[in-house]
């Protein structure tokens, strides 16, 4: 692609408008300032970067460069080390805890392993103070091959330059996929060469090459640069003249390879030991490289890199002591070329060297470990552990399992290969993965004795598969009934088997479930860890057990707001579900969301967004409310967790019921009920009699809401371990009153104060009251009730509860002749009503409000003038019946775009579904 080999001075062929384009979608003055570059292999991406940097450096922008290399891809923030590692001293231009999150990641500093988000931050902020005073261009090349943890934050920082003096520009190779989340991000395909470009970048580097050869050797590159400047490189003199048969012609990718490979083979052995140690090393590091070529005692120094360099398979940098390969292939092509023992040797020289980084040396001594060593791999098991908890899932799992593969005992590789399949199950979102692990745990330990973690992802593997709940529950309960842990709680295997043990029973929603889990935790010494304990008491049977966790839920929520553990922050939320504290996790609820957008553990992502969006549902934040349920949906699709989709579908149902969307609330009931039953999942039953309970409520279907309501707990009582029955304890009420069952109201409000569900929380006690008030026979005695239920502290926080009170209090005003007094709470009511989208309860409380003898405005759907442009066509489009895919071949985009677009839409317009949008625009038309 350039005319000479002469780098920083060459003139590139055919790329003018592709740099002038690149060059106006990074200036940060006037977008992003982040370009996610992609294109074929050998299209001519890193010349592009090149010349880019180039032209960068010389206006006056520092260049920060890094590339990804396959064989470092496993080791955290290796990429992000190629960043920083020249700018170690600006280190102090960071607060200390951001100074030591940095330092700690890349290597710099000993510690405890720092949250990933503080990597993040730190990252960003250093790069902000550094454009101060020089404006600032980071260049990632390769990103397929940039470990997980760097991708993560390069992904951070990409989506938060906007105005400032830092630009971002990264490229991939095509087809291939990366833990960089460039979601949001411009993009650019860079594309083949034009024909004319690529005759003269052919000829201009080989003018004696006959025209009839060229001609074979430009059909075959098809305007790829790399090979049209390698593929006569690989021909003869008597080919190139056309004195002998060309090659037949093969796949691109293949001959590129084999093209590779010769140029490395000519080297001398010496450079290709160099070049062997800085492929495995990955960082580019000439100290690192020059002090391993010591190690390896075979006479190589740097200076065998020249033959490298001749051959242009490498770029040394000698203001920075880096060393880049030219091209990813050339890196195969090395490794493919050198022998077993070879790379064992070098990835020996390469621990020897690390002494101070012990998750690279690690990852080094196990590959350079050909038989079982119990030393390596339990070095490898703890670099693991050091891993997880900086959140990297996947990293964790690969090097557990090659610690497995080293470990001399086979209960040790079971254990091993069972934690890893346990966190790529119920951690990482890779289930595919975690049922292969989780075979050859079997093999090497048939029992499986030896873990819980193996049981739990049997657990979730069972749970993802075909859904079998029971199944599921047995299994968990004998692995810990059988175990060897002797219930020490201080045991992360056990706590996290019970917590997982809690869950199971809770979907299953029956007392016999439960049973054996408070058995084992009665039986954990010292103490019952406190998150577990409150789990037990507020997620199983909360209308019986719930206050005596008070004390527990005080103490957790104090310390959520600091906790960067995933698994707590999801397990504190679960325990605040049934004592409506959800928002007091939000927060680190939401942390927990933003790091599984950016590629982190998938199951707590889940979790996060279950619980945002419940609080979302519970405070009225019905349409964003409705989007997390969307983006639910599509994460356990895409990951593969079946199991949990019905969490989203509930959500989606709800807000479909109270919205008055009936046809959609009932297919989505219909659907939980349909998957939920034959599987034993009673809670998701609970969830969609509750939307169906909602929808029969707001059509005036009391009969039928009297009907799904007492499915969950009969009136008189609040069924045993079924959390529900609180929740729907005013709508039972209601209904039974609606439908002439008297009795039956009476003595379920006897039971909801029996159970004193008022002190579990304010929303509960305003649902008591209210339901009290609505059971009262006597008016004056229901009129104190309702008003007992308006004065409980911050019940405005429970919008639509707190609306449906005030309409019942409203109601029985009027119908007492209190016309006037009617008319504050029916107005209160019915403006919450509209904001909120409740069409068919803004109905109620607007023909309450004109009987008291007030005027009142119709509407309550959104109105079409919010949309776009774009919006309102593919509103129109999905009206008529086409399908998202069917939309994107007619707008040109895809079809995950489109659903974005209705996400955004339906919201919007107050409606849940496609056939409310065909309703909605034609009564406008």
């Amino acid at each position: 692609m350039r005319l000479s080999g002469h780098p920083g001075h060459d003139q590139l062929i055919g790329r003018d408008r592709d740099l002038e384009h690149i060059r106006s979608l990074l200036d940060p003055t006037q977008g992003t300032g982040a370009l996610f570059l992609w294109g074929e292999a050998g299209v001519g991406k890193s010349v592009v970067l090149d010349a880019v940097a180039a032209s960068a450096a010389a206006a006056g922008t520092r260049v920060l460069r890094a590339a990804g290399v396959e064989f470092e891809a496993d080791v955290s923030y290796s990429g992000l080390n190629q960043i920083f590692f020249p700018l170690r001293e600006a280190f102090d231009r960071l607060d200390g805890p951001h100074q030591d999150a940095l330092g700690v990641a890349l290597g710099f500093r000993s510690g405890s392993p720092p949250h990933r988000l503080a990597v993040c931050n730190a990252t960003l902020f250093l790069l902000h103070r550094l454009a101060a005073d020089q404006p600032l261009l980071l260049i990632i090349d390769d990103l397929p091959w940039i470990d997980r943890a760097s991708a993560a934050v390069f992904g951070f920082i990409a989506r938060r330059l906007a105005g400032s003096r830092v630009s971002f520009l990264a490229a991939s190779r095509s087809g291939t996929e990366s833990f960089f989340q460039r979601g949001r991000l411009p993009e650019y395909e860079l594309p083949p060469l034009d024909p004319e470009s690529a005759r003269l970048l052919m000829t201009s580097r080989f003018p004696g090459l006959i025209d009839a050869v060229g001609r074979r050797l430009l059909a075959a590159a098809q305007g790829n640069p790399l090979a049209l400047l390698e593929l006569p490189t690989a021909l003869s003199g008597s080919q190139r003249a056309a004195l002998a048969d060309l090659p037949a012609v093969l796949p691109l990718s293949r001959r590129l390879q084999a093209l590779f490979a010769s140029r490395v083979d000519d080297l001398p052995l010496p450079s290709r030991h160099l070049l062997l140690l800085a492929t495995l090393d990955g960082t580019g590091d000439l100290l690192v490289l020059q002090a391993a070529a010591r190690q390896l005692q075979s006479g190589a120094c740097l200076d065998d890199l020249a033959a490298a360099e001749r051959h242009q398979l490498v770029h040394i940098c000698e203001a920075g002591r880096h060393l880049t390969f030219r091209h990813p292939l050339i890196c195969s092509a090395i490794v493919e070329l050198s022998t077993s023992s070879e790379r064992r040797a070098a990835h020996r020289a390469l621990a020897q060297v690390l002494v101070d980084e012990p998750e690279r040396r690690a990852w080094h001594l196990g590959e350079a470990t050909l038989e079982p060593d119990e030393q390596v791999a339990r070095r490898l098991e703890d670099a693991a552990r050091r891993i997880l908890r900086r959140g990297d899932a996947v990293g964790a799992v690969r090097a557990l399992t090659r610690a497995a593969d080293l470990s001399p005992h086979g209960q040790d590789r079971a254990r091993r290969l069972g934690e890893a399949a346990y966190i790529g199950a119920e951690v990482a979102g890779t289930l595919d993965r975690a049922s292969e692990l989780l075979e050859g745990a079997r093999r090497a330990d048939p029992g499986l004795k030896a873990s819980l973690y193996s049981a739990g992802a049997a657990a979730q593997l069972i749970l993802n598969g075909d859904g079998d709940l029971d199944t599921a529950h047995r299994l968990l309960a004998g692995a810990i009934e059988s175990g060897n842990h002797e219930y020490d709680a201080g045991d992360e295997a056990l706590i996290d088997a019970l917590h997982l043990f809690a869950l199971l029973s809770h979907l299953g929603g029956r007392r016999e479930l439960w049973e054996p889990v408070y058995e084992a935790a009665s039986r954990l010494k010292p103490n019952v860890p406190p998150l577990l304990s409150a789990v037990c008491k507020t997620f199983s049977d909360p209308a019986r057990t719930g206050n005596s966790a008070k004390s527990e839920i005080d103490l957790i929520l104090g310390e959520i707001a600091d906790e960067r553990d995933p698994a707590r922050i999801v397990r504190a939320g679960t325990a605040s579900i049934y004592v409506d504290r959800l928002t007091e996790v939000r927060q680190p609820s939401w942390r927990v969301v933003r790091q599984g957008r950016d590629g982190g553990p998938v199951r707590r992502y889940i979790g996060g967004l279950f619980h945002i969006a419940l609080d979302d549902y519970l405070t009225g934040l019905w349409d964003e409310t409705y989007q997390l349920a969307c983006e639910g949906a599509r994460v356990c699709e895409d990951h593969g967790y079946a199991f949990f989709e019905w969490y989203f579908w509930s959500f989606q149902a709800l807000v479909s019921a109270v919205r008055g969307e009936y046809e959609a609330c009932g297919e989505l009931a219909d659907r939980i009920s349909g998957w939920a039953g034959p599987r034993g999942v009673g809670i998701a039953l609970h969830y969609a009699n509750q939307a169906r309970t909602l929808a029969d409520l707001g059509r005036g279907d009391f009969e039928g809401a009297y009907r799904h309501a007492s499915s969950i707990s009969p009136a008189g009582t609040l069924a045993s371990h079924a959390p529900h029955a609180m929740w729907l304890a005013m709508d039972l009420v209601e209904a039974a009153v609606r439908t002439g069952r008297q009795t039956e109201a009476a003595s379920h409000v006897r039971a909801v104060e029996e159970a004193c569900m008022a002190e579990l929380s304010p929303r509960l006690a305003l649902l008591a009251a209210g339901a009290a008030g609505v059971s009262a026979e006597d008016n004056d005695v229901s009129i104190r009730l309702f008003e007992k239920a308006l004065a409980v502290p911050g019940v405005e926080r429970w919008t639509f509860d707190l609306a449906r009170v005030q309409l019942a209090y409203g109601e029985r005003l009027r119908r007492n002749k209190a016309t006037a007094e009617s008319r504050g709470p029916l107005g209160a009511a019915l403006a919450a009503f509209e904001r909120l989208k409740a069409r068919p309860w803004a109905e109620r409380a607007a023909k309450e409000l004109r009987a008291a003898g007030s005027k009142v405005a119709r509407g309550c759907h959104g109105d079409a003038s919010q949309l776009t442009s774009q919006e309102l066509e593919i509103a129109r489009l999905a009206a008529s019946g086409l399908t998202n895919k069917e939309i994107a071949q007619r707008l040109m985009m895809s079809h995950r775009t489109v659903g974005a677009h209705l996400y955004q839409i339906f919201p919007k317009l107050g409606i849940t579904s496609r056939a409310s949008l065909r309703d909605f625009l034609e009564s406008r038309e």
